[in-house]
């Protein structure tokens, strides 16, 4: 049974550094263009350069994003931008437009990866793209198991399937309700989410008695259940969404899939419903199948506005710890107290809990309530810990 890629997305270095350090074989990130995040969670050249010297010191990869529709004018930059990938010596490059595909053939040293944009759905259309140079294709969302496995069984090249994170309302992400309603392309890095905003339905502008509000929007794909099938068939890479994500949520999914990878590969599963209970801690909105099951139902959509909602508890990330004085130096992120039950985890997988008993701001008095985020604070720890490791909030 093939050993595959465990690879997660980076908003910005410090959730880099915690994808790979929580157990990612490789990271996704967007650069300043052509991504389809370029709002936010982007990476100027200098900061790849930076992630790409950090991960290959691991032994791992960097992946960027060269994934937008191209207009005529997108076209100019193009071939300089790639050129200066080639050189940081970036690991691959995610493409959807032909034009990107083209550039293949004159930067060898990278591997090109088609983006699941392209909605490849059928095997013919993998031979296909096989022979521009593709080296890897990211499978459309929209496919069940089945479907998967007849595909990667007979690829001539690698293949990439999401495992867990967002789901476009429109197919392989090929949206324009953003675009309509407030005039950010979603194509081409500006998508607004707008099938998770809250809509009423009215009449005229008289709102219907009865009718709720709701969402377009569907839920996060969740997809523990079927790790042990994917690893079986021979998925190459197996892609965690979510660069606009917290480096809580992204060192939470992380570790749990690592771990659930490595225990099919060892033959030591756990019960599915641990690995689901651990995600559950890093979670932000519900979560379903996708479609690894068939059409999704309306009871994976996110239609009730009221429904229950993950709690997040995660209130702080360490950055040094004085093992002289037990007391850990952490960035704050969420409001927590003495007294809290917190919970320490980290990339060692062990999770430990303790009872808040001194905090202390950064001129080292003592103060009863951390609120203010980002805010350098410094708290007793029973054991040592280390840079990277995290805190949340046992409710």
């Amino acid at each position: 049974m093939r050993r595959p890629e465990l690879l997660a997305p980076a908003g910005d270095l410090e959730r880099l550094r915690i994808a790979l350090r929580y157990g990612a074989d490789a990271v996704y990130l967007g650069g300043q263009p052509y991504s389809l995040r370029s709002r936010t969670a982007v990476f100027p050249l200098d900061s790849i350069r930076e992630g790409v010297l950090y991960a290959h010191s691991l032994g791992k990869k960097v992946y960027v994003t060269v994934n937008a529709v191209f207009r005529e004018e997108d076209l100019l930059g193009l071939r300089d931008y790639l050129d200066s990938l080639d050189d940081i010596g970036i690991d691959g490059v995610i493409v959807t437009a032909p034009a990107a595909v083209a550039e293949a053939s004159t930067h060898p040293r990278m591997s090109f990866h088609l983006s699941t944009q392209q909605s490849v759905t059928n095997l013919e259309t993998v031979r296909f793209w096989a022979k521009t140079g593709i080296r890897r294709i990211v499978l459309a969302r929209e496919l069940d198991l089945g479907e998967i496995a007849e595909i990667v069984a007979q690829s001539p090249i690698e293949c990439e399937v999401f495992i867990h994170g967002g789901m476009c309302s429109s197919y392989s992400g090929r949206c324009t309700l953003s675009n309509e309603m407030t005039g950010r392309d979603a194509n081409r890095g500006g998508c607004a989410h707008s099938c998770r905003w809250t809509y009423s339905l009215v009449r005229g502008e008289d709102p219907l008695l009865g009718a709720p509000a709701f969402s377009l929007g569907a839920k996060d794909l969740q997809a523990v259940r079927f790790i042990p099938a994917l690893c079986a068939m021979g998925v190459a890479s197996l892609k965690i969404e979510g660069r606009m994500k917290s480096p809580h949520y992204v060192a939470t999914v992380v570790s749990v899939y690592r771990r659930l990878i490595d225990d099919v590969m060892a033959g030591r599963l756990l019960a599915l419903d641990t690995y689901d209970s651990l995600l559950a801690r890093g979670e932000n909105r519900p979560t379903g199948p996708g479609f690894f099951e068939g059409i999704p139902g309306p009871e994976q959509q996110l239609s009730d506005p009221g429904a229950p909602k993950p709690s997040q508890s995660f209130v702080a990330i360490v950055e040094g710890y004085d093992p002289s004085l037990g007391m850990a130096t952490v960035s704050q992120r969420n409001v927590f107290s003495i007294g809290d039950l917190l919970e320490h985890f980290s990339p060692a997988g062990e999770l430990r809990q303790f009872r808040l008993i001194d905090l202390r701001d950064a001129e080292g008095m003592a103060i009863e309530r951390a609120s203010h985020p980002q805010e350098m604070l410094r708290m007793s720890v029973p054991w040592p810990v280390e840079p990277l490791d995290m805190f949340r909030k046992v409710n």
